[in-house]
Order: structure tokens, then C-alpha cells, then sequence
């Protein structure tokens, strides 16, 4: 009995934790203790009193500086945890941090391009943004998508297609043009068309508050344009062209023209027609490929007979050198340097050939019925005040590369209420045929 004593004296004193896991199992100690009651008992307390007080003050010393390093190893992994985090945070504000000089050497585009419509009364053989569908954002949710747009720091916003003046015969581009420069104060409002549905009573009613009305014209030869697709019927593109120039002049509407170079006009001089028309602006582009638009399995338009080598645009540049108000625009710029909206109010990323769209900047009502939007910005993106729009395109010109997805507002739409499902007619019901008198006999 006395050497089991010793021993275990001596087990307790090598390690004095072995105590408590001992009596709290005294069968790991004596293997023929049982789990009953009554012996577990007996062992704890044969146990106990084999122990000294000297032992007991050392197990509870043992125990309580295990506890507290313990407790002093965890602040200490969660401190430098929050140091790291701290580290990481300062050095990713100051990589995110813009550089001064290159934003002011950096010019800040704050013009949006809207695409309200696709529909158009020209084929022309190398549009990039071909009538896939006839859908258009009603009026209210328009104005409701360029109010965003506004708040968020937009400056101009130019309204194309399409043929925008086709729908609604300009009636609703005109709404659209009205909102924005009597409702929202926009700086510069302006329109590409192809000028063929422009009547001068359109000018009467919304002259006043349109500041750029640009004509797209490739080719001053008639045969040309046809060859292009830039004509309907046997209407003259040009005389169009030149009526429009007068109406601009009668109501104070800047006059601008663009044309796309191809393979159909690339030989040709149009430097004395331009000087005759001085216009404000001549914007030359290149013509341009994209994807699943005007070219591809699923494109409506082959435009790849169209393209021209970037030397015969030079060329071609270099030949209307002397005039003063050729801005030209090579397939690069094309990609890189605009914002595009689409019918849905969604943006479109054009830098991989391709139009790849983004989250709609107001929901559509098609999928939305009384609806309360909760807007939340992607990673990366700033709080919406008043200059996000600004430090958006800003990021976009200083670094090359846009947050994604490629959009001003990622909105999770809430509804409150499903969409109905479509009534079907029901057929109205036959007659029921009126019953027959009964004649009673004599």
C-alpha cells in the first residue's frame, strides 16, 4: 500500500495535472475500481487524503497559470491579427490612393450615350447596334434611370439608336430632351440621327432645348450611300442633310456630322463638302466589328467587307488634314473611351469585342411591378454622392480598367407584389336554347 502511495506521490509531483484527470477517472489509476457510485467514492477520497496540502497548492498554481496563458496566448493571436488587418488596410488605402498629377493630366469623361432604341428605317451595312428588339423604357422609367445618372454627376448625355427619331415620330426623344435640359439643368443635350424622320416642327416644339444635333453622313455621292445602306427608297440623303443644316441655323442648334469610313468611301474627297457645311464639329470613324452585333453566327449585319487597315484610315485622315474640324476616332477610342447605356438602361462593355451588358440602372417595369429598389455598389466603388460618376470614369481613364461589372448602380430589385400572369380571353358562352311551350290538350 505504501509503495502505491509513494508511487503516485511521485507521478503527482512530476506532473501535478495528472492529479485531476486521476480523480476524475480512477479506474485510468487503479484498474480495478468500478463505475459504480460507492467505489468511485472510496478512490477519490483514498485519493484525497494521500495527497498533501503542499501537492494541492502546487496543482492549484499549475492550474491557474495554465488558464492564464491560456487566455494571454489568445489577446495576444488577436492583436496581431487587428495589427495585420490594420497593416493591410492602411497599405491597400494607399495603393488605392489616386495619384494627384494623373488626375489632373487625366481628362474626365462625364458623357453618357443612351441607346434608347434599336429600331431604324436604314440598313446599313456596318451599324454596330442592330434592331435586335423593338423594346423601349417607358418615358417616366426613362427619366427616372437619367435622374440617377444626373445625381450621380453627369454632364451630357447624348440620345442615339436606332433612328431616334423614329419612335413615337421624335415625340418621345423630344419628352426625353425637354427632361433633361429644363428639369435636370444638364449642361449639353445632343442627338445623332440619321436625319430622314426630322421635321421642322419637331425643331418648333423642341428646338429650344436641344444644344447638338449631329447627321451621320459617309459618303456625298448618292450611289455610295446607297451601296452603304444609308438611304430609303428613292429619298436623297443629302438634300435631307442639307435642310437639316438650315434648320439648326434657324434655331440655334450646334451642327455636326459623322461619318464612318469604309471600304465603299475610303477614296473619296470630301473636304469641299464639309468646308461648304461647317459644321461645329466632323467626327470620323472607323469602321468597327463587334461581336454578335454586325459580326458572328448570331450578328444581323456582315460588316467584315466593310473594314479598313488602320494605314488606309491615316490615309484617309491625312488627305482632310486642312480640315479644321475633322476629330478623328480610330476603332481603339471606339472601345475604350465611350459609355454606352442600351435600350435597358444597361451599360456595355466594348473592350473585348463585344457588347457585354450590365445590371439595368432602373429596373424594367417588365419585372418589376410597385417597386422599392435597394441599391448596393459593387466592390471597389464609392458611396453615391454627388461626384461618384466623376471618380468612376476618372478610375476608368487613369488605370484602363472599369470596377466590375461594367456599371454605375448594381441593383437588387424587391417587389411587392409577383407579376400577373396574362389573362387569357375567355369565350363567351352559347345561348342556352329557351325551352319549348307544352300545349295541353282538350
Amino acid at each position: 500500500m505504501f509503495v502505491n502511495r509513494d508511487r503516485r506521490r511521485a507521478q503527482l509531483t512530476a506532473s501535478p495535472h495528472r492529479y485531476l484527470r486521476c480523480a476524475l477517472q480512477p479506474s485510468a489509476l487503479n484498474p480495478r475500481c468500478t463505475r459504480s457510485s460507492r467505489s468511485y467514492t472510496r478512490a477519490l477520497n483514498m485519493q484525497l487524503s494521500s495527497v498533501s496540502p503542499k501537492l494541492l497548492l502546487q496543482l492549484c498554481i499549475s492550474t491557474i497559470h495554465c488558464i492564464f496563458a491560456r487566455f494571454f496566448s489568445k489577446v495576444c493571436s488577436w492583436t496581431a491579427g487587428a495589427r495585420r488587418g490594420s497593416a493591410s488596410a492602411v497599405s491597400a488605402a494607399a495603393d488605392s490612393k489616386p495619384n494627384r498629377s494623373e488626375d489632373q493630366d487625366a481628362t474626365t469623361p462625364t458623357s453618357v450615350n443612351y441607346h434608347f432604341t434599336r429600331k431604324c428605317n436604314y440598313k446599313c451595312g456596318f451599324c454596330f447596334h442592330t434592331a435586335k428588339t423593338s423594346f423601349v423604357l417607358p418615358l417616366e422609367e426613362a427619366k427616372r434611370g437619367l435622374k440617377l445618372l444626373k445625381d450621380s454627376g453627369m454632364e451630357k448625355i447624348n440620345f442615339s439608336g436606332g433612328e431616334p427619331f423614329l419612335h413615337e415620330k421624335g415625340d418621345f426623344l423630344g419628352k426625353m430632351v425637354q427632361f433633361c435640359k429644363q428639369d435636370l439643368q444638364l449642361p449639353s443635350v445632343s442627338i445623332v440621327s440619321n436625319g430622314s424622320m426630322i421635321k421642322e416642327k419637331w425643331f418648333q416644339k423642341y428646338g429650344d432645348y436641344l444644344d447638338i444635333l449631329a447627321i451621320s453622313c459617309d459618303s456625298f455621292d448618292e450611289d455610295t450611300n446607297q451601296l452603304i445602306g444609308r438611304a430609303q427608297g428613292k429619298k436623297s440623303h443629302l438634300d435631307n442633310l442639307y435642310k437639316i443644316r438650315t434648320w439648326c441655323q434657324q434655331y440655334k442648334v450646334a451642327f455636326k456630322i459623322n461619318s464612318v469610313i469604309n471600304t465603299f468611301n475610303i477614296e473619296e474627297d470630301m473636304t469641299e463638302q464639309i468646308v461648304e457645311l461647317n459644321p461645329v464639329r466632323w467626327k470620323v470613324f472607323q469602321c468597327l466589328l463587334i461581336d454578335g452585333e454586325n459580326a458572328g453566327e448570331a450578328a444581323l449585319r456582315e460588316a467584315e467587307r466593310f473594314v479598313i487597315s488602320d494605314q488606309q484610315f491615316q490615309e484617309f485622315l491625312d488627305r482632310h488634314s486642312g480640315v479644321s474640324c475633322l476629330v478623328p476616332e480610330s476603332n481603339e477610342k471606339m472601345r475604350n473611351s465611350y459609355l454606352i447605356l442600351d435600350e435597358y438602361m444597361r451599360f456595355l462593355d466594348c473592350r473585348e469585342g463585344r457588347k457585354d451588358p450590365s445590371k439595368s440602372l432602373p429596373e424594367p417595369l417588365s419585372n418589376c411591378f410597385s417597386p422599392s429598389p435597394r441599391m448596393r455598389f459593387p466592390t471597389g466603388l464609392p458611396a453615391p454622392d454627388q461626384g461618384f460618376l466623376r471618380r468612376f470614369l476618372d478610375h476608368l481613364v487613369t488605370t484602363g480598367t472599369a470596377p466590375a461589372p461594367l456599371s454605375l448602380l448594381d441593383i437588387d430589385l424587391r417587389t411587392t407584389r409577383p407579376p400577373s400572369r396574362p389573362q387569357t380571353p375567355r369565350p363567351c358562352p352559347r345561348p342556352r336554347p329557351r325551352p319549348r311551350p307544352r300545349h295541353v290538350q282538350p
